[in-house]
């Protein structure tokens, strides 16, 4: 608390809407830590819980909501422990792990292959006898193919990462690259934020009043707390509660509000009326069916089998993947006060996502792990960028994970509340991509065109590809589903064109921004603050991180904390 006080009144004598609450080397007291951690966990629910239920149509699980929350559990407690390998040895940003999109498509095509389609008997709830063998191998054998295709493919994530092939690429990537990359992580997903708001207008906006209000307006605000002194006695301190806890808070009394309006009735009870979905009782059947306790291990459903088709499709989902990642290690150093990630870095963040990947493929999520946008956006509200807090949200992760009626409990959150959430945060993300525009010549017809026609495509073409999938078909099934994967991916697409016409149309490095940007990243590098953030937990200036074993790997830290 005094931390903070100091932190907010420091020169002005008021809070400083400049400054973050807790900087990365910062560690808050272990009740916020925890309030903290519910809080990122609360923000990437809504992705963690979606990809299951997605992926559960094509597994034949629609009419099984049992099964449907172990997958739920899994996702949850293999993400808690990849949040708690990045965290420690990866890129060490404050930046959550969770279940990726971009290993949706993929999955949902080879899915749809005429050997993987459901039985008719599947779609009939009055048919299908979940705890018969026969319908446990159907859906069993389909997610153990996933497995094995994910396995695959992240074994490549590991190899670009951990050999440097990734850190080496990226003296060729600069702002006009990085900045399409990191607003297409956002900007395609306005149909969806907007669909899971539109089930109720009035209670989305009701969350994105109170998040707004929480975080911009009553920022400022300090709210007397009670505390005791040394000589133990009771007195109060300021503590800005508005500005730590905006979405926690805003989340909560939007649920709340659901609950009250389905306890009375005010929202239909038809399934078909407008509305419906924010009733708080919807996800009922998830709550009761889930266990107590139940621990997620490797290999639950089966041994994993691999089919080229799966891998090659599943490849596409992790570059896409990887450019996502790098790009929000850029957004999440720039919103928590970090130096720019060296290469060694980002390689070394890279390669601990591929891993993350063999043990979702491992423990059978149905899903791969990458950097969770969405919780980088939440840094920029709360400026709470405290690596602690996101060790503390791994482990709120493996808690879920394993307490299966608590996990359930958090799905029951309504769809509109989500959306709305959803609408803000990826609003931000947005506007973190083309902020890193600041250090390029805007003024340059080159750079406009560079990014307005990487950003447009990145638009334009998925959309295209979504709704015309058959003018792709080349009769080469593995082909197709890598280039429909790929160009379906704004984020791909809109990157991709970005690095090409900047390594390709004529431009001083000065107008590029690479001057600036490389100035910005040697700054951070070799900046004293550097070491502290991306060296290694037991330090980066022991005689073993220096010896000569170790010193020309390209994801150790030299010794000033950046590779040579």
């Amino acid at each position: 608390m005094e931390r903070l006080d100091r932190k907010k009144d420091e020169q002005s004598g008021g809070p400083s809407s400049s400054r973050l609450a807790y900087g990365i080397l910062d560690t808050p007291p272990w009740y916020l830590c925890i309030f903290l951690g519910i809080q990122h966990f609360l923000t990437a629910l809504g992705g963690l819980v979606a990809v299951p239920l997605i992926l559960a149509k094509d597994l034949c699980l629609q009419h099984d909501p049992l099964t449907q929350s172990y997958l739920i559990s899994t996702i949850f407690f293999v993400s808690g422990i990849c949040t708690l390998l990045q965290v420690s040895l990866g890129v060490r940003l404050p930046i959550l792990q969770g279940g990726t999109f971009a290993f949706v498509a993929p999955s949902l095509a080879m899915l749809s292959l005429p050997a993987w389609k459901c039985p008719d008997w599947t779609f009939n709830a009055s048919l299908v006898n979940t705890s018969s063998p026969e319908f446990t191998e159907e859906w069993q054998k389909r997610i153990r193919e996933l497995q094995g295709a994910i396995m695959v493919a992240s074994c490549v994530q590991m190899l670009v990462g951990f050999s440097g092939l990734i850190g080496f690429l990226m003296r060729f990537i600069g702002p006009l690259t990085i900045a399409p990359t990191i607003s297409l992580v956002a900007l395609p997903l306005f149909d969806s934020a907007s669909n899971d708001a539109g089930v109720h207008w009035g209670i989305a906006f009701m969350t994105i009043f109170l998040i707004v209000l929480f975080s911009q307006y009553l920022k400022n605000i300090p709210v007397p707390v009670p505390t005791y002194g040394h000589q133990r006695k009771c007195q109060t301190s300021k503590f800005y509660l508005f500005q730590v806890f905006p979405v926690l808070l805003a989340l909560c009394m939007a649920w709340l509000t659901c609950f009250a309006l389905t306890v009375t009735e005010v929202l239909p009870a038809d399934p078909t009326a407008y509305g419906h979905g924010a009733r708080t009782d919807t996800k009922g059947d998830v709550l009761s069916q889930a266990p107590w306790f139940r621990v997620p291990y490797p290999g639950q459903w089966g041994l994993p089998t691999i089919s080229l088709a799966g891998v090659f499709g599943i490849i596409a989902g992790v570059i896409s993947s990887m450019v996502e990642s790098v790009g929000d290690y850029h957004a999440c150093a720039r919103l928590v006060g970090a130096p720019a990630p060296p290469k060694h870095a980002i390689n070394r963040g890279i390669g601990i996502e591929g891993l993350g990947c063999l043990l979702a493929g491992a423990w059978g999520t149905g899903n791969g792990t990458t950097s969770y946008s969405e919780n980088v956006g939440a840094l920029g509200i709360t400026r709470v960028g405290s690596r602690m807090v996101i060790v503390a949200a791994g482990c709120v992760l493996l808690l879920m994970g394993v307490f299966g009626k608590v996990g359930a409990a958090f799905a029951t959150i309504p769809t509109p509340v989500i959306g709305g959430m959803f609408l803000v945060m990826f609003g931000i993300i947005t506007a973190v991509g083309i902020s890193n525009l600041q250090y390029v010549d805007m003024n340059s017809s080159r750079n406009l065109f560079v990014f307005g026609f990487s950003i447009y495509c990145g638009l334009a073409i998925p959309n295209w590809v979504n709704k015309n999938p058959e003018r792709l078909q080349t009769g080469i099934l593995q082909l197709d589903q890598v280039v429909q994967v790929l160009l379906t991916t704004g984020m791909f697409v809109g990157g991709f064109l970005g690095f090409l016409l900047d390594n390709t149309i004529p431009g001083s490095r000065e107008e590029r921004g690479l001057e600036a940007w490389t100035r910005v990243q040697e700054e951070g590098e070799e900046a004293s603050k550097a070491l502290q953030v991306y060296g290694f937990p037991w330090g980066a200036g022991t005689r073993f991180c220096l010896s000569s074993l170790t010193r020309y790997l390209p994801f150790w830290p030299g010794p000033e904390g950046v590779r040579r």
